[in-house]
């Protein structure tokens, strides 16, 4: 067995992946939270995927759904400003 050195030690390990919306306190998916909404969103103004983000596929399909809906009323906007 693995002491608690080594387990902490190994970069190459993977860590226990947990969806940031499925747990107890967790913030509600909504489309007027713009500010909660902007953190999946990249630089480009794509919707970064689940792999990255940790987000299951349920709150994903949820996230995806609550932005698409707030660029349509022009809450958010579909591309970044170039500056």
């Amino acid at each position: 067995m693995k002491s608690r050195e080594d387990r902490k030690n190994n970069p190459f390990e993977e860590r226990k992946k947990f969806c940031p919306f499925s747990q107890q306190n967790s913030p509600k998916i909504n489309y007027k939270d713009i500010r909660l909404l902007s953190r999946y969103i990249s630089e480009k103004g794509k919707i970064t995927p689940s792999r990255i983000t940790n987000v299951s596929s349920k709150k994903q399909k949820e996230l995806s759904n609550a932005i698409k809906r707030a660029r349509f009323l022009a809450l958010m906007s579909y591309t970044q400003k170039n500056s």
